[in-house]
């Protein structure tokens, strides 16, 4: 049994088997993944009362739902390293004490700014959270197929959270007051700072070097306007702001891995990319990301504007889905501990998710069923693959790296999920314009929403015309974006096959 004050260094493994204290930090370690998980879609029913009582301007409003995801994002590689340098569960209770902090802060904000602020902190906190959870879990599970149970936990937990979040904002806003969804993180923050110094070990590396500060800023400077750019551009089209945003998070990017490979103390060294499985793995894991949140930019708006579910419904029949997530990781797990090969397993992930899309490529303006189905294969095959990537990823890298690793890992989702929104939401959005009609209004032949609004600003035949006509364009848009998904998923499914067979055995 792991003693909660040892401090792993770099000398080999064990590969002892893991007892009722390490499974039971685990459970506390879930907490504050599922609320980080959750503070990404926490906000989308608490909107409207907050806007009601803070009275924030439209760019404060942007920014009040918007700043947790960008700062996140931004601090993920700077966090997983820093933990690494101070010890993992130093950074983890730092960070639980800011969220929850933060958690209060945001629930009595009294003005839109204070808001923002909170959430800037709730940001931070998450950035520490989630690379250490990860390495921590790296370091407690040492026995192979322990640790991969582990990760699949992990993974359902992770990929749960953000449908759980929307769901309950919904329901705490219809009983509480808007606050009350942030007030919810107290308990598990709380939880996590009195038993995370009793079960948790600490974890550092032995000799991690000085620490570059410069590549702090170098790294959010090529993150942030790319993630900006991407997830502006499905909504707002390729405006030159979005495209220069883009291109200048580029222009960084290339001086962040100029200094990583010439520094002599790299904020992520350039070995662990040569790591056996690790850099197919990032790149695999960014287009699963990239299918995942392509694919919930169409069937959310598809179970509102389509189908015409009030928020809430909608929120209660998205989370149907996740009902099986959470076997999927442990079961693909237990087929590679029965000497499936993991290459075959990933592979298999992808062909789960591009049948999912061919199912949401099929839809029609009526197919509740039909949707949910695609949207549940597509979870699954995702925490499958998500499951057995991060469990390779996380092994090829040496031990005293693992929450660089990790926060490389959750990098490549964001800007995964970001350009999924923009490559699928894009896709979407041209066959939409394309199939709505000239005569219609400029508004209705940009996006849905438009069609909505302006429906209803005519008269009865005329405004129900130009709904049936905008849903079916939209429907449209989706199955070309469902297409484009599913034939890039295939080919992720045969590069997996090939890059990762016999890989991580």
């Amino acid at each position: 049994m792991t003693n909660p004050t040892s401090t792993t260094t770099s000398t080999p493994e064990t590969n002892s088997r893991a007892g009722r204290r390490e499974w039971t930090a685990l459970g506390v370690l879930m907490l504050p993944l599922l609320l980080v998980s959750m503070d990404v879609s926490v906000l989308y029913f608490a909107l409207p009362a907050i806007g009601a009582d803070l009275r924030p301007s439209g760019t404060q409003q942007l920014w009040i739902l918007d700043i947790y995801g960008f700062v996140l994002a931004g601090l993920l590689m700077t966090m997983g390293a820093l933990g690494d340098r101070i010890g993992r569960r130093r950074l983890l209770l730092f960070g639980a004490a800011a969220f929850g902090g933060a958690s209060l802060l945001a629930a009595y904000a009294d003005s839109a700014a204070t808001l923002i602020a909170a959430r800037a902190i709730l940001g931070i906190g998450g950035a520490t959270l989630m690379p250490s959870t990860m390495a921590l879990l790296r370091t407690m599970f040492t026995d192979p197929g322990q640790r991969a149970k582990a990760i699949g936990l992990w993974s359902g937990v992770m990929t749960g959270g953000i449908a759980l979040g929307s769901v309950m904002s919904g329901v705490l806003v219809e009983h509480f007051w808007w606050g009350s969804v942030f007030l919810v993180n107290l308990p598990a923050m709380v939880l996590l700072l009195v038993l995370g110094p009793i079960l948790l070990p600490e974890s550092r590396n032995p000799s991690p070097g000085r620490f570059d500060w410069l590549s702090v800023p170098l790294s959010m400077a090529a993150v942030l306007p790319v993630v900006y750019g991407m997830k502006e551009i499905p909504s707002e089209g390729w405006h030159p702001l979005y495209v220069v945003s883009i291109t200048v998070g580029l222009l960084f990017a290339v001086l962040f891995v100029r200094r990583q490979r010439t520094g002599d103390s790299p904020l992520i060294p350039p070995a662990l990319l040569r790591g056996r499985g690790f850099t197919p793995a990032l790149v695999l894991n960014l287009v699963a990301s990239l299918a995942m949140m392509g694919s919930a930019v169409f069937t959310t708006q598809y179970l509102q504007a389509v189908l015409g579910k009030n928020p809430l419904e909608a929120a209660l029949w998205s989370l149907l889905p996740s009902v099986f997530i959470g076997v999927a990781g442990p079961l693909t797990a237990q087929l590679v501990q029965r000497g499936v090969d993991r290459g075959h397993v990933v592979a298999g992930g992808f062909a789960a998710m591009a049948g999912g899309f061919t199912l949401l490529a099929l839809v029609g303006t009526d197919s509740l069923w039909l949707v949910l189905t695609g949207a549940g294969v597509l979870a699954c095959g995702m925490v499958a693959i998500v499951s057995q990537l991060t469990d390779l990823a996380m092994t090829s890298a040496p031990v005293e790296r693992a929450g660089t690793a990790s926060s490389l890992l959750e990098t490549g989702a964001e800007f995964g999920g970001a350009l999924g929104m923009a490559v699928l939401g894009s896709i979407g959005t041209a066959v939409y314009r394309h199939e709505m009609p000239a005569t219609a209004p400029a508004d209705a032949r940009e996006t849905l929403g438009g069609a909505l609004a302006a429906a209803g600003r005519l008269p009865g035949h005329t405004g129900d015309a130009l709904l049936h006509t905008a849903r079916e364009a939209f429907t449209s848009g989706m199955q070309g974006a469902a297409i484009a998904g599913a034939v890039l998923l295939v080919l992720a499914a045969v590069g997996a096959g090939v890059t990762l067979r016999k890989v991580g055995e």
